[in-house]
């Protein structure tokens, strides 16, 4: 997964939106972000809730190679105040996450790409999806 708040490349990249990146102006004003990082599973979930929810609920969502993690990118300030247990959130500081469509680190790519969604998940919504994919994974574990 990415190591939210490291350099990549030898250069430290900004969480705000590349020079080349197809988000609208008001994107780029944006002062960084944090990192939602939860299981494969719980996230692919939360992703459909959030895709069959409100239009442009989702932000851009990172995956590790392994397919292990799913990382949600949400508005700076989030880390301080988050504490949905499976979860981590990562304070980034603008550093480590590069929201542009091309691969943000070695070992990472996009699940949904910046430019195809919303500049960040609202965390309330997400806290609300990763409760109810958890919930829908624990129904469906308990039916085998």
């Amino acid at each position: 997964m990415v190591e939210a708040g490291t350099q990549s490349n030898g250069s430290v990249d900004s969480c705000a939106p590349s020079p080349t990146s197809p988000m609208p102006p008001t994107a780029a004003t944006g002062a960084g972000c944090d990192l939602v990082t939860v299981p494969a599973r719980q996230g692919l979930e939360a992703v459909d809730i959030l895709r069959r929810g409100a239009a442009d609920a989702v932000g851009p969502v990172l995956h590790d190679d392994g397919g292990d993690t799913l990382g949600f990118v949400v508005p700076a300030g989030t880390a301080a105040g988050w504490d949905v247990p499976g979860s981590t959130c990562t304070r980034t500081d603008g550093r480590g996450l590069r929201l542009a469509p091309e691969r943000p680190v070695e070992g990472s790519d996009w699940l949904v790409p910046p430019g195809e969604a919303d500049l960040t998940t609202d965390p309330a919504v997400l806290r609300r999806a990763l409760g109810e994919a958890a919930r829908m994974i624990q129904a469906a574990d308990s039916c085998s």
